[in-house]
This record gives structure tokens, C-alpha cells and sequence, in this order.
């Protein structure tokens, strides 16, 4: 096996755990208790810069990927503000069901744009893959019970869509910057804290964790999903391949709908198992060359 191929199945799986780390979001904010979204975003993403931060301790060299292009602070900021901002505002304006999963169109998003990239060449199982991942997601969102579209909740739609297509972009324009390091993540955290801070202190009550498990959720949040996910996602979209990590990435509400139904939070259903395998078999068939290295 060539180097450069084992290089980037590292990477990919690498990349993989944030995915995991993503998939413990919804058990670990409902676990958080009643914090404001933003409110929220502010403490965990401090944790999560934090957490690039403190590699600095060993490689004090590390705080120079601070100093980058003006573009480059957007395009973070954009991407790990932008998203979560508009996800929140999509859950204000419309039904959480239909927000959530126009905002799960990001992975297929991130396959398809992946054939912009150079070097890169989409072909059709990766987007098969992609449609099946998201074929999954769409029995885990609805219950099968369809999606009612109510012309009332369009910005709300709308705000879903600009989300996933900003994550996206985000992350297919972040594989076009390889030399940018990810200790520069840490310096995107730490603005989208303080955005949101400000967003917060400007739409919303502030309410601290009540209990020792609701500080200990939000703790555990900005140390995973909210932080090192951003650090192995970044790593892996830049090194590892894409188009798997996009497809892959469906399995995300699968993992995430199961842990609640171990925390006590959802129940089981057979459509989780269906759109288990649905993922699964779309991550195989997205990964294909993955496999044949």
C-alpha cells in the first residue's frame, strides 16, 4: 500500500470520530437541562477552544496557526458560528422534525461538492451512498410518519438549508487549506463563543446548569462534540477522504436517536433499525474505494 493511501485512511478514520463524537450531542444537551442555545454554544465552545488550547502547553509553537489570512478566521468562524446559528434559528421557525432534517442534507452537500475539489472525482456509488444515508436519516427524523411542509415555517426551512449548505462549505473549503494547522480551530472556538455570548445576552434569559449532571453534560460537551469533534473533523477533511466522511456522517443521527434510547430519553423503534442498516449499507457503498487500498 502506497504511503500517501495509508496516510489517508488514517486521516478518514481520524475523521470518523467526530462523527462519533456528534452522534453524543443530543443525549448530552438533554442532559444539560434548560440552558439557552446560545447560552450554551458560548460555555461549550470556551471548553472547546480550550481544548486546543492546552496542546499548546507541550508545543508552545502550536499558537502561531493563530495568525492567518482574514479569510481563513471567515471561513472558521463562519463555518462553526454560522452553522450553529443558523440551526438555532431554524428550530425557533419551524418544526424541529423538518429543520432537523433539511440540515442533515450536509453530508450528501459535502459529497457533491467534494467533485470541485482537485484530485478529486465523484462517481456514482459515492452519491448513491450519500442518497441512502440520507434515505436513513429521513425514517430516524419522521418516524415514518412523513413531514408536514407548512408554508408558515419557510424561513425556518430556509435557515436549515443555508445551515447545511454553510457546514458543507465549510468543510470541502477547508480541504482546499492543508496548510492551515488545526491548532487554528482553537482560535475559531474561542470567537464562536464569544459571538454567541453575544447573541445570548441579546435574545436570551441566562440559566445555569442546576444539578451536578447538567454541569457535568456541559463539561462532557465542550470536551467532545464541541470540541475535539472539531479537531478530528478538521484533520480528517483535509487529509483523509471526503466523500467517505460525508456519507459516513449519516450515521450520526442513527448513533445519536440510539443513545437516547439507552439515556431513557426516546424509544426504540424497528425504523431505527431499518434506517441503521439503510446508513450502513450507504456508508459501504460510499466507501468502496476506501476499501479497495
Amino acid at each position: 500500500m502506497p504511503a500517501q493511501s495509508a496516510s489517508a485512511r488514517s486521516a478518514t478514520l481520524v475523521g470518523l470520530c467526530a462523527i462519533l463524537l456528534w452522534s453524543t450531542l443530543a443525549t448530552l444537551t438533554a442532559a444539560s437541562g434548560g440552558v439557552p442555545p446560545f447560552q450554551l454554544a458560548a460555555m461549550t465552545f470556551l471548553l472547546g477552544a480550550a481544548v486546543g488550547a492546552s496542546r499548546w502547553l507541550a508545543r508552545p509553537q502550536g499558537a502561531r496557526a493563530l495568525i492567518q489570512p482574514l479569510p481563513v478566521w471567515l471561513l472558521g468562524v463562519g463555518g462553526l458560528f454560522g452553522y450553529h446559528a443558523l440551526y438555532f434559528i431554524a428550530l425557533r421557525l419551524a418544526p424541529p422534525a423538518e429543520a432537523g432534517l433539511i440540515n442533515y442534507l450536509w453530508p450528501l452537500l459535502i459529497v457533491l461538492f467534494s467533485a470541485a475539489l482537485p484530485g478529486e472525482r465523484l462517481r456514482a456509488h459515492h452519491v448513491i451512498g450519500a442518497v441512502l444515508g440520507f434515505a436513513g436519516t429521513v425514517l430516524v427524523v419522521t418516524g415514518g410518519r412523513g413531514l408536514a411542509i407548512d408554508d408558515a415555517y419557510l424561513p425556518g426551512y430556509a435557515a436549515a438549508f443555508v445551515c447545511a449548505f454553510v457546514w458543507a462549505t465549510y468543510s470541502v473549503l477547508s480541504r482546499r487549506l492543508p496548510g492551515v494547522p488545526t491548532d487554528a480551530v482553537a482560535g475559531f472556538c474561542l470567537v464562536t463563543a464569544l459571538l454567541s455570548a453575544l447573541f445570548h445576552l441579546a435574545l436570551e434569559d441566562t440559566v445555569w446548569p442546576a444539578t451536578p449532571v447538567e454541569w457535568a453534560a456541559v463539561v462532557a460537551l465542550g470536551l467532545g462534540p464541541v470540541g475535539l469533534a472539531f479537531y478530528v473533523w478538521d484533520h480528517g477533511v483535509k487529509r483523509g477522504d471526503i466523500r467517505v466522511l460525508g456519507a459516513a456522517s449519516y450515521a450520526a443521527p442513527v448513533i445519536s436517536t440510539s443513545l437516547l434510547v439507552i439515556a431513557g430519553y426516546a424509544s426504540a423503534s424497528w425504523l431505527l433499525l431499518v434506517a441503521a442498516l439503510l446508513i450502513t449499507a450507504g456508508a459501504v457503498v460510499a466507501a468502496l474505494d476506501f476499501f479497495r487500498r
